[in-house]
């Protein structure tokens, strides 16, 4: 398999929830590696299946040298105060906006063999968590912004050179 090309902000898949995993089969197996490929690149924290254009419950993580994966995970516990914290997206390259986030974030899923597994983290671990699941769920962080700062963001989605 090999690294994805990432879907960018205007493409439906990214505002679209995305459907459970209910089989895992050489598709998903396919997917997974898909999805690892494309988080090893350099500056890359997590990708989700839809930013490469898969509708499904799935994303891939690469925090502090911790690769791996997670399918239909569910963020089952964030703890402490939310802190404004800069955050971008490969799907909004070029983009950088403090957004509110939780400092412990703990998600639960299942792996390639249908085992539950958890994941979960402070800092930058919390952030990938909170902003893979939202892409899962159709929202980009741009949508978690107040008034003034989303409306700055669009004003530089439309002026860049990408969009």
């Amino acid at each position: 398999m090999s690294a994805r090309e990432i879907r960018l902000f205007g493409d439906p898949v990214l505002k679209t929830v995305s459907d459970p995993v209910t089989d895992i089969d050489d598709r998903i197996r396919g997917l997974v590696e898909d999805l690892l490929d494309s988080v090893r690149l350099p500056g890359r924290a997590g990708v989700a299946a839809s930013q490469i254009g898969v509708n499904l419950r799935a994303f891939s993580y690469n925090v502090d040298g911790r690769i791996g994966y997670i399918l239909n995970p569910t963020i089952v516990e964030l703890s402490g105060e939310p802190q404004l914290v800069d955050e971008g997206c490969l799907s909004v390259p070029g983009l950088w906006f403090p957004t509110l986030r939780h400092p412990f974030a703990r998600a639960t899923g299942i792996d390639l063999d249908g085992n539950e597994i958890e994941v979960s983290g402070t800092g930058v671990m919390a952030q990938a968590l909170q902003h893979e699941t939202d892409h899962l769920d159709g929202l980009l962080y741009l949508d978690r912004l107040d008034k003034p700062a989303r409306r700055e963001a669009m004003k530089q989605v439309r002026e860049s050179d990408w969009f």
